[in-house]
């Protein structure tokens, strides 16, 4: 399916002109990442003076993606804009209300009741301002961007910080807040800081139980949660190409878990060839006469160490599987160590559920090699020891599984299929007994795994790694099983070794015509009308947040100093808190009910300093709001990695949260904050940290003359009368200071459209 193909023409064509005017700014060979995101620049001559890693740039991207949990907040602001329709093409995927629990046609059938006025008000909003809209079964967000969207060096933002997957087929893809995606929705241009370049060379091919989920698993554990942060990560080499389109996205969705701000792969005949199969022959035609614009210029990969300020090289032959985990994405352990490490830390070694899909590994590869683990063990008897279960992309995939055989497989070994959605992935899984808080193992191709992430038990054990490798474990049913090496009894007493995975990259009877879920646009909008119930539980108009009244912040209580890692599950949970997600006040009640109280090493259980008593993080915030005073919240390192998810910043903003000072921030997350009007601050010394006591009430001083690079003074009153002074460095630029006064960077449009 080719959407928008005058789009891509159009910017196909100009391309050329586009990259030669950047070599001559630069004066020096290109990456691909350079060339694909400043080709997208508002403003090219800037790269003459402009720092990677230091300074802001705007940029147009060519397209706009969300996803149902987060598209109700971003289309909420956009109503607040002022606008008569989306100035880029723009698509909403709803995938993440479906809940898992009996299997995908009930599932379904349960979402569409249950959601009825989400999914009636997403589309109706689709329908008016000219958004594609997908209904529920239709897929993953992800999958339908690479299988209808996605296109070689074009450049896309989405509402999910997994919507780096599409760099699988050379795009420049980036997660964001709502609020970014409604300043480009709007007409505005979109500003981010120059991203630093991590180059990754790849050489030999992999083999054997290896597959190009061990790529990324590796540099997860090399880089860690947070060595990405600000920096593209850049692939190439012979094992680059040497992986299928869907392999590589893959790869690049799970970048997200490192922190980076993208991933991509330059264009080869693995794209070329998904793009055919998937109904886009122009396009691959088009790519393939732009192919020295589409990678990166030949100086850049024969020397990549003068052109990339980090490398790193991976010889995919001797590159074996890996299970990282748990509790942490980059925890990365080699399949031939796991018994000794599962040993020594005491992990429980017997796995209860074995999962695969989700947008990370849910493509036709991925379920057509784990079906033939599946399908051998069948064929040497042996069961499964652990329940399965079966996650399709999209609807397409879904189709292809029944026609080629493979669910019919899964389902002999008693795997069940659950819709073609998000789930277990994000936390809807209504897993039977997880009440229980038991001490558990789980295995799956997800690519998060944080405590209570799958299913809101903190004990529950979650290791990721392949679908292969995941389906082995399940066969084995024990976290120690390798099946490079290991043998199985089978119910004959025999012992026998699984053969190695196979399967293919694409399906070799090809893609089938099916309704895909994309719903049809009225042709006329003013018929059109988007409702919501003043009375809802789950929908809630917005107002727009106060200007900053000019006055430097004084005697701000502390809210909560947290510990430890603090991702945005912690600050905003999912699971059962996504059916609120279109209702600000609502779901506020869950503001860092999973974070980690530094004083006394509780959830959700901080001072109330005007009571004197510990009561939920919610309830003390909505206290200090009613008594007419904001507060601080303080934290520690990669402060809000994970999902781009905006509630996170707009929770605190709604609750009158006036600072989020850290020892660092993960990207999406400072700059939402910095959206939503919040302070995002970092210790300068963060030693400094320590000194924030329990009792604390804290002045901001000097803001009348914020200014980019100026440290902010901040007075720390203890209650014993004793005063101290630290200070905070901040990113903010001009464009985001004047955020910060306006209320917010919605305010700022919003200004600007009604002087139109």
């Amino acid at each position: 399916m080719i959407l928008n193909p005058e789009l891509i023409r159009s910017y196909y064509q100009r391309l050329p002109h586009l990259i030669a005017g950047i070599r001559e700014n630069l004066g020096r060979p290109l990456t691909l990442s350079e060339k694909v995101l400043y080709a997208h620049l508002c403003d090219s001559s800037i790269l003459r003076s402009c720092r990677r890693g230091v300074d802001y740039a705007e940029f147009a991207p060519d397209r706009v993606a969300m996803q149902d949990a987060t598209a109700q907040m971003a289309l909420l602001q956009f109503l607040m804009a002022g606008k008569d329709s989306s100035a880029v093409p723009a698509s909403v995927h709803c995938d993440h209300l479906i809940m898992a629990r009996d299997g995908s046609e009930g599932d379904l059938t349960t979402a569409n009741v249950t959601n009825r006025e989400v999914y009636d008000f997403l589309s109706s909003m689709c329908d008016k301002y000219d958004i594609d809209f997908w209904n529920p079964g239709a897929g993953i967000i992800h999958q339908i961007i690479l299988e209808n969207y996605a296109f070689p060096g074009g450049m896309m933002i989405g509402t999910d910080s997994h919507t780096v997957n599409a760099g699988g087929l050379g795009m420049m893809a980036i997660g964001v807040g709502g609020a970014d995606a409604v300043d480009v929705m709007s007409g505005m241009n979109w500003e981010l800081k120059l991203p630093g370049l991590i180059g990754v060379k790849l050489t030999g091919k992999i083999n054997g139980w290896t597959s190009a989920k061990d790529i990324i698993l590796r540099i997860a554990g090399l880089l860690t949660v947070k060595g990405g942060t600000g920096s593209i990560i850049e692939y190439f080499g012979e094992g680059a190409e040497s992986l299928s389109c869907t392999g590589k996205a893959t790869i690049c969705n799970m970048g997200a878990e490192v922190g980076a701000t993208t991933s991509v792969f330059g264009y080869d005949q693995a794209m070329s060839r998904y793009l055919k199969a998937t109904g886009r022959s122009e396009i691959s035609l088009l790519a393939q006469g732009l192919k020295e614009h589409l990678t990166a210029d030949p100086d850049v990969y024969a020397h990549p160490g003068k052109y990339f300020d980090q490398l790193i090289e991976i010889n995919l032959s001797e590159l074996e599987p890996y299970i990282n985990g748990p509790f942490t994405p980059d925890l990365a352990t080699p399949i031939s160590e796991m018994k000794k490490i599962a040993v020594q830390n005491g992990w429980p070694l017997k796995i209860d559920v074995g999962l695969i899909g989700s947008c990370t590994n849910s493509s036709y590869e991925d379920i057509s090699r784990a079906a033939s683990v599946a399908a051998d063990a069948l064929k040497k008897d042996l069961a499964a020891k652990s329940q399965f279960t079966i996650t399709p992309g999209s609807e397409q995939i879904r189709a292809l599984a029944e026609r080629d055989g493979y669910l019919e497989i899964f389902e002999k070994f008693g795997s069940k299929v659950f819709a073609n959605a998000c789930g277990p992935c994000i936390g809807q899984w209504d897993r039977e007994g997880a009440d229980r808080e038991e001490v558990n193992t789980v295995v799956h191709s997800f690519n998060r795994n944080f405590a209570k992430r799958n299913d809101g038990n903190p004990n529950t054990h979650a290791f990721v790694a392949s679908p292969e490798i995941t389906t082995a474990l399940v066969i084995a049913g024990d976290l120690t099983f390798n099946p490079v090496t290991d043998s199985l009894t089978n119910s004959d007493g025999e012992k026998v070794k699984l053969a190695e995975p196979s399967g293919f990259d694409l399906p070799p009877d090809g893609f089938v015509n099916i309704e895909t879920g994309l719903q049809k646009p009225s042709r006329n909008k003013d018929e059109v009308t988007v409702r919501i119930d003043p009375a809802s539980e789950r929908l809630q108009a917005l107002t727009p947040f106060p200007a900053w009244d000019g006055k430097d912040f004084k005697g701000l209580p502390l809210l909560m100093k947290v510990k430890g890692k603090c991702t945005t599950d912690h600050i905003s949970m999912a699971g059962f808190w996504l059916k609120y997600r279109g209702h600000l006040n609502n779901i506020s009640d869950n503001y860092m009910i999973g974070a980690v109280n530094a004083f006394n090493e509780k959830t959700n259980s901080i001072l109330n300093q005007v009571t004197g008593t510990y009561e939920p993080v919610p309830r003390v915030a909505r206290f200090y709001k009613s008594e007419g005073t904001g507060s601080v919240v303080v934290g520690e390192e990669n402060f809000g990695e994970g999902s781009s998810r905006e509630h996170a910043a707009m929770e605190p903003r709604f609750l009158n949260v006036k600072a989020v000072l850290v020892k660092s921030f993960a990207r999406i997350h400072e700059t939402n904050l910095k959206k939503q009007g919040l302070l995002a601050l970092t210790f300068s010394d963060k030693a400094d940290y320590n000194r924030i006591l329990e009792s604390d009430k804290i002045d901001i001083v000097g803001l009348k003359e914020l200014a980019q690079g100026k440290p902010i003074k901040l007075i720390l009153n203890h209650a014993g009368g004793d005063k101290e002074t630290i200070y905070a460095n901040h990113s903010y630029n001009d464009t985001q200071i004047e955020w910060f006064r306006a209320g917010s960077a919605l305010n700022l449009i919003s200004r600007k459209n009604r002087k139109k």
